[in-house]
């Protein structure tokens, strides 16, 4: 047997030693939930066709979707583990569309924190195999959103600045419209009835159609609500408070130490989501691990901690962490718990050709 014969065959004895269910989805699924909950980002590299009444498919771009969504059509509530490893197709700048993916899916698991750990040794081991000591990256979801329930600003920019973390450009944006915001009290707002009444006139003026596209009262509210949310001041305290936060990364304990006393200074409570990082970093043995405040997946069902280990070059080997939200987004009706991680079989590969 080669050497990568045999480093597959040993990745294969992982995935079959996790204790868990191998998960086989179809390889043709809806591409909707895709669109719903990673956005057109990610849906510019799904592979499309469309059947008969027009409906939308997709090749199988992962396993986690279609794992989760078979699990709440089973019935949720029962702890479950699963583990996949097989192809999954994407339309990549570089490589070929199809490329396989190991890993593992910990759903509705009596402990996060072990379960959690699982996925961590997982994803360490499925590295060790190809002889690879990865960087790890670690970021905190909860930790953010810990510190933005707690930061002094409207609650309608919340919602908003939490939607944007992750996109470290998207955010950057919004920080820096909302730094030049000025302080002083908009100029009141005229009424919604005469608002509607004014872009009537004005669509009527120019021969727009008022049924056709947005109606003048859906015109009208959608600037009241805009005119509304820019009036909502963000303190400068609170903004330079937020990018204090975003700038922290670096060697974790030095990192989560700068978070701590960021936290004194503020009095903000941080405790509870730095010890639960904090709890994970012996299980990381030896590897170089960087806590960077501001990384985040591009997915808002992300909830804990998140976690990229990385090869010589950069390259995403392993990715994952807990992301509770994901199976609400689907239809479960109450919060479970869940963890999981993805492998790139040929990023592996790639390293070990070097």
């Amino acid at each position: 047997m080669t050497g990568a014969a045999l480093r597959r065959a040993n990745l294969e004895s992982l995935v079959e030693a996790q204790g868990a269910t191998r998960a086989t989805p179809p390889l043709l699924l809806s591409a909707d939930p895709y669109f719903d909950l990673a956005g057109e980002e990610f849906g510019r590299r799904l592979l499309l066709t469309s059947d008969a009444s027009g409906r939308e498919y997709c090749l199988r771009p992962d396993f986690t979707l279609p794992i989760v969504e078979a699990y709440i059509a089973d019935g949720v509530g029962e702890p479950a583990a699963f583990s996949y490893m097989g192809p999954i197709f994407r339309q990549r700048d570089t490589g070929a569309a199809e490329f396989d993916q190991a890993g593992i899916e910990l759903l509705a698991q009596p402990d996060g924190d072990v379960a959690l750990d699982q996925v961590l040794t997982f994803a360490r081991a499925a590295c060790s195999i190809f002889g690879i000591a990865p960087d790890i990256r670690l970021g905190g979801v909860g930790l953010f959103e810990a510190l933005l329930v707690q930061a002094d600003m409207p609650d309608a920019w919340r919602p908003r600045i939490r939607n944007r973390f992750g996109h470290t450009e998207a955010l950057d944006r919004l920080l820096t419209r909302l730094e030049a915001a000025p302080d002083a009290a908009r100029q009141q707002q005229p009424s919604r009835k005469a608002l509607v009444e004014d872009v009537t006139e004005q669509m009527v003026a120019a021969g727009l159609s008022l049924s056709e596209g947005r109606t003048p009262d859906e015109i009208a509210d959608r600037y009241l609500e805009q005119q509304a949310l820019d009036a909502a001041h963000v303190p400068p305290a609170t903004l330079k408070l937020l990018r204090d936060y975003l700038a922290i990364s670096g060697p974790v304990l030095q990192a989560l130490t700068q978070v701590e006393a960021l936290a004194a200074r503020h009095k903000l409570m941080l405790g509870a989501p730095i010890r639960a990082i904090r709890r994970h970093l012996n299980g990381l043995g030896e590897c170089r691990v960087s806590f960077d405040a501001s990384f985040s997946p591009r997915l808002d069902y992300y909830t804990g901690i998140v976690f990229e280990m990385t090869g010589s070059k950069g390259e995403v080997l392993a990715s994952g962490g807990q992301y509770d939200r994901l199976l609400e987004r689907l239809g479960a009706t109450a919060p479970i718990a869940a963890s999981g991680c993805s492998v790139w079989v040929d990023r592996l590969d790639a390293e070990v050709r070097q």
